[in-house]
């Protein structure tokens, strides 16, 4: 493969056993420049004022027969050694030994404001202490707090909230919706999407690793505008007109939806083509269809540009749905629509237990505060121009990365073995994740081929952060 061979011609320049022209005095300078690198120190962790507790709890070892025991067979963890973390504060966590390690992955994008930031727990036990549950048969100023600042947040006529316990029961509501509302059964999502684990959602997710074998239900997988692998590069027009196709000759002429993320996440952070949404949006409106945007992993001021990733496409969804970073780590969801939308679920009763429980509600809300008062969508764009910039530069070193990608902090980087084929270096993407734990960086896999890291850290990460991760990435390729 192309990586191989670009190694073994550099193995050979740099023993002098080929390119016979080119001065020993060249030769022997490459070769020291090598050595060099070789023998240069890792990168160490930035300086960071916190101490771990002790930990006297049960070691790593117990703690994965005690799970393989007890839970499910689906469960997967990451490292063959998988880690034990029993403590986090911001942006770091740490392991049983007391070892910190740099989390850049934020619990599957989910920390946004930090680990056990002190204004979200405060929050949290305030309400923990007055009332933990009643549910929304009776009042409380917690769930309608939440939801008038949450609203607020929302441009148009976004301005109705339901709340739920993860993304894939806000995405199921969704669907629920748009079916109501049109009175069509047909909903378009994209290839390489996720949207959910349920048997409802699993239909609308487009990756055969995540998928069981059962019914799906009239759901259309359109090819995914991907500009870099997609067939039609960055022509958003051609992609839409395969949703355009896909109503044409896949359905009645009218659908109930279209849902999609405006960065894939578990697809590997690939941000769709410029101008697709709106395109596509057009076409479903004209379809009778409503439009969902999945805000799950790209809303919250995380793309820096913008609040809502479907602004960086200049659109108005009828439905967002969201859920991880709401509640920097507690079981929250939400869905925002239209008071139109909104009004057909009064045809019958929707009830969610937990849905805007009160001290969920009272950690959100904490949540909004502390992304404005700490300007955080601003420091994603300053931060996450740094991380790409270094990354960008990094590639230009490395021929196994093929590809670097996304806005503000929703990062990927995807690892090929041969630039122009795009072959996904599967072996090369599990050796280096194995190294970044040993050097303390903690990253996510993503796309259908495992190939892509997914950096996408709390919102308090610093280019101090970025720059010992991208030297850390340096690091581990050039020892390859």
């Amino acid at each position: 493969m192309a990586l191989q061979r670009h190694l073994l011609r550099k193995a050979k320049f740099l023993s002098g056993s080929s390119f016979s022209t080119i001065p020993s005095s060249s030769a022997a300078a490459a070769a020291a420049a090598a050595a060099a690198v070789c023998d240069a120190p890792p990168p160490r962790l930035p300086p960071f004022d916190h101490s771990p507790r002790s930990y006297k709890g049960p070691l790593a070892d117990e703690v994965f027969q005690k799970r393989r025991k007890f839970l499910g067979p689906s469960l997967f963890h990451y490292y063959q050694k998988p880690l034990n973390i029993v403590e986090g504060k911001m942006q770091y966590l740490f392991d049983e030994n007391g070892r910190r390690y740099l989390d850049a992955f934020a619990g599957i994008v989910t920390v946004s404001c930090g680990h056990c930031h002190p204004e979200i727990l405060s929050a949290i036990m305030e309400q923990s202490n007055l009332l933990q549950h009643a549910t929304t048969i009776y009042l409380h100023h917690a769930i309608a707090d939440f939801a008038e600042a949450l609203a607020s947040k929302m441009p148009g006529n976004l301005k109705v909230v339901y709340f739920v316990n993860s993304g894939t029961e806000a995405n199921e509501l969704a669907m629920l919706m748009a079916r109501l509302y049109t009175g069509n059964l047909g909903m378009i999502s994209l290839r390489n999407a996720y949207h959910g684990g349920s048997s409802g959602t699993l239909g609308l997710t487009a990756l055969n690793t995540w998928k069981y074998p059962i019914p799906q239900g009239e759901i259309h997988h359109a090819v995914n505008p991907d500009p870099y692998h997609g067939d039609f590069g960055s022509d958003a027009n051609r992609y839409a007109k395969d949703v355009q196709d896909h109503i044409d000759f896949g359905t009645s002429g009218k659908v109930a939806g279209f849902i999609a993320e405006t960065i894939q996440g578990v697809g590997g952070a690939v941000e769709l083509a410029s101008g697709y949404l709106k395109l596509v949006y057009d076409i479903v409106r004209k379809a009778g269809g409503i439009c969902i945007a999945d805000e799950v992993q790209t809303g919250f001021g995380r793309t820096g540009s913008h609040y809502w990733g479907f602004e960086t496409q200049g659109v108005i969804p009828d439905i967002v749905t969201m859920a991880k970073g709401i509640g920097n780590g507690l079981p929250l969801g939400a869905v925002v629509t239209t008071p139109e939308i909104a009004s057909v679920l009064a045809q019958k009763i929707l009830f969610n237990t937990f849905g805007g429980n009160p001290v969920c509600s009272a950690g959100g809300l904490a949540v909004l505060r502390v992304l404005d008062k700490e300007k955080r969508q601003a420091h994603c764009t300053d931060v996450g121009s740094h991380l790409l910039g270094r990354l960008r530069a990094l590639q230009q070193r490395h021929e196994i990365i093929g590809d670097v990608r996304g806005r503000g902090l929703m990062v990927g980087v995807e690892l090929v073995t041969d630039r122009t084929e795009k072959t996904p270096a599967k072996a090369e993407t599990a050796v280096l994740f194995e190294k970044l734990r040993e050097l303390g960086v903690l990253v996510g896999k993503g796309g259908l081929h495992g190939n892509v890291f997914r950096i996408k850290p709390p919102m308090c990460f610093t280019k101090d952060d970025a720059d010992f991760l991208v030297d850390a990435l340096d690091y581990s390729m050039s020892r390859l």
